[in-house]
């Protein structure tokens, strides 16, 4: 029986209707592209901007990033505007980093990631002469990883065990049962060098020591295509994918909370939004956490592949704190994006993941995009945000009494070593918690970036872009195949096209 919901189309409109809940990445993405192929899309937002995590902070007159900051592989946002008839230069400006972003270790020396093959060779002759050969070796690797981890295993939907059995073969072949870690270690000696190429699956929420060896793929795609910073900070690439909506006739809705998927038996219908509004939809597209979408949005009984007591078993990824900050001063002297290590590694990834304790110590990602933008600040000051990798909620630490002297601590080791003097130059803060990824961006257990991107929680076993559960539903964005990070989750909008109907299987 066909429930009584308010369309959003004029009458006799012969578009079917796609709802898109979250305007992340992944969510614009699918929109924009649903429209290309015929669909009017609404998409419906919780907060009262786009961009999902990419969303910004503008405080003291100071612009802030709130997340993701490096932009790789712009050939799918290319690839995007090109497949909705336009071009990603009319919306958005990205101008390459040279360098992508310095390494700096706790014994001070430093490492600094680029494009140029020669100077790639320099800096680890400068830390390991003897690691040159093995690098090329490994790059020679990190290339065949590229051509079939992105290319291929990237862009299949996994719906099927059939695609799953299809890859079996290529897993084995390119070692994806290894760690990067450990496969980077097969060719390179010194654990400077070796954390330089195996530390990515930071940026995507996965332990190098348990994340798969597929990931060696990042340094072919970084030296081939480049690291890019969005001049107006990320967020202005949020914004250019929501003209492309709108150009071709998509609707926008912030402020507008789901607070349902409604069902007709086992097919999705529509939403419900927190108002009490219900709105029909021929098919729904979520990008809002998987986890959430499958605990949150739809009823026990409805589900069986993603039942409850399968997502408590589920691995999530670790969370984050970040330390938004702006200075009087310049340090012109610190790059668009630095790594700074702490003492130990190994052993801090230990404390994030496994055991989930809060350690005394922390390594950190530094972001300075006013070495790029100066706008981001006024005049004669620096913007940055500062990334600690932390346990999720599941650790129980209690972020209401920690975060301050937990941003004290930061402070005084980024014054230590790359920041000196920060303490007395700041004149503006913030900071978000694992309880802000809780609260405002909905993902379970303060989960930064879902469920962890381990082997038995990729492609084939993570929650698919085609709802295993509820016909008409589709999910996008980290916590689906090929998962988190701007490529993946502008990817598995791309993997829609296979998967959801043509328009005009609704006429």
């Amino acid at each position: 029986m066909t429930m009584p919901l308010r369309h959003p189309l004029p009458a006799g409109d012969p578009k079917p209707h796609a709802v898109v809940i979250g305007s992340g990445f992944g969510g614009l993405a699918a929109a924009a592209r649903l429209c290309a192929r015929g669909y009017q899309v609404t998409v419906l937002e919780k907060l009262d901007q786009p961009g999902g995590r990419a969303r910004m902070f503008r405080q003291d007159g100071f612009c802030f990033d709130a997340g993701p900051t490096i932009i790789t592989a712009p050939f799918v946002f290319e690839e995007l505007w090109q497949f909705c008839g336009g071009k990603l230069s009319d919306d958005v400006t990205l101008v390459p980093m040279e360098p992508f972003y310095r390494l700096r270790f706790d014994d001070g020396s430093t490492f600094d990631a680029s494009s140029d093959p020669e100077a790639m060779r320099r800096e680890i002759a400068r830390l390991s002469p003897g690691d040159v050969e093995g690098y090329e070796r490994f790059f020679a690797r990190s290339k065949t990883l590229y051509e079939i981890g992105f290319e291929e295993m990237g862009t299949m939907p996994y719906s099927s065990v059939m695609d799953l059995i299809k890859s079996v073969p290529d897993i084995v072949r390119l070692e994806g049962y290894r760690s990067i870690h450990g496969l980077v270690s097969s060719y390179i000696k010194d654990e400077r060098v070796r954390i330089a190429f195996s530390f990515h699956p930071l940026f995507i929420g996965g332990n190098p020591y348990s994340a798969s060896a597929i990931y060696g793929l990042i340094a072919y795609l970084e030296r081939t295509f480049g690291v890019h910073y969005a001049m107006g900070g990320t967020h202005t690439l949020a914004q250019g994918m929501v003209r492309l909506i709108e150009r071709q006739g998509g609707l926008i809705r912030f402020n507008a909370p789901v607070s349902e998927i409604l069902l007709d038996g086992r097919t999705a219908k529509g939403v419900k939004l927190a108002s009490g509004e219900e709105i029909a939809a021929d098919i729904v597209v979520s990008n809002a956490d998987s986890a959430w979408t499958y605990r949150n949005l739809l009823p026990d009984h409805a589900r069986s592949k993603w039942s409850n007591a399968k997502l408590d078993r589920a691995r999530y990824s670790m969370s984050l704190f970040v330390w938004y900050f702006g200075t009087r001063r310049r340090y012109d002297d610190v790059p668009h994006h630095t790594i700074v290590l702490g003492p130990r590694y190994k052993e801090l990834l230990k404390d994030i993941f496994d055991t989930k304790i809060l350690a005394e110590d922390f390594s950190l990602y530094l972001h300075r995009p006013t070495a790029t933008d100066p706008s981001m600040a006024p005049d004669g000051c620096d913007a940055f945000y500062v990334l600690a990798p932390v346990p999720n909620l599941l650790g129980g630490t209690d972020w209401s009494g920690k975060a301050e002297s937990y941003r004290q601590a930061i402070a005084r080791r980024l014054s230590e070593t790359v920041l000196p003097g920060l303490e007395q130059e700041i004149v503006t803060s913030k900071v978000m918690t694992p309880d802000d990824f809780r609260d405002e961006l909905l993902s379970v257990h303060g989960a930064a970036f879902g469920l962890e991107p381990i082997l038995l929680q990729s492609a084939y076993f993570r929650p698919h872009n085609k709802s295993e559960d509820i016909e008409n539903l589709f999910l996008v964005g980290a916590g689906t195949h090929p998962g988190a990070g701007l490529p993946g989750v502008v990817t598995s909008a791309r993997i829609l096209d296979q998967v959801v109907p043509h328009a005009s299987a609704f006429a």
